[in-house]
């Protein structure tokens, strides 16, 4: 048991006591399991349906006119889970989980419940973009490959093919990843690392 230290205000000396110490000495263990318990009930009201409600996502959930279910493959990583896509004129505008998929069996993971922004999404880039005084701007295809490979003869001719290092992102399709690995391996060059372990 703890013993408090009661300091009398007259003398220096310190007097040793029996009492328990407590942050509140008004306020005993009792009383603050009642206080606790009472104030778990009210959370539990307050968290009724009448305060809550359940989370509709928004937007369109019926399918496009003229529109037509593709069953497929995520193209993420090398699992392959299945997506069902709805297409639109060409155009993938929507895709839903493959229930009955024997790899993913009605599941996503975060990257394949978002693979239609690899489509969609207004951050994607659709042209060559170059840093011109601090500034991004578009370029031609053409601009784009002869300055890259002007860029690359020159540092393998300079330092060799180990100068080059080839990474890998978790936002690239399993033939993308087959492309990095066999351009690295043309060029000459063992360094090929994903961002993952990074």
């Amino acid at each position: 048991m703890a013993r408090s230290k009661i300091r009398k205000s007259s003398k220096s000396s310190v007097m040793n006591t029996g009492r328990r110490v407590t942050l509140n000495p008004k306020l005993a263990r009792r009383s603050f399991l009642k206080i606790s318990a009472a104030t778990a009930a009210l959370t539990g009201v307050a968290m009724t349906t009448k305060l809550t409600k359940k989370a509709h996502a928004a937007g369109k959930t019926t399918p496009y006119e003229g529109s037509k279910t593709v069953r497929t493959i995520c193209t993420y990583c090398a699992v392959g889970c299945g997506i069902e896509a709805e297409v639109h004129n060409g155009v993938w505008v929507r895709q839903e989980v493959a229930a009955d998929h024997p790899v993913s069996r009605g599941a996503h993971c975060c990257k394949g419940a978002g693979a239609i922004d690899m489509v969609t999404s207004p951050k994607r880039m659709k042209k060559p973009m170059k840093r011109v005084n601090g500034k991004w701007k578009a370029i031609s295809w053409d601009t784009a490959m002869t300055e890259i490979t002007d860029k690359l003869k020159d540092i393998r001719e300079k330092n060799g093919p180990d100068a080059l290092h080839f990474n890998g992102s978790a936002k690239v399709s399993n033939e993308m990843a087959y492309q990095i690995r066999k351009f690295a391996a043309f060029w000459g060059s063992n360094n090929v690392d994903h961002q993952a372990r990074i």
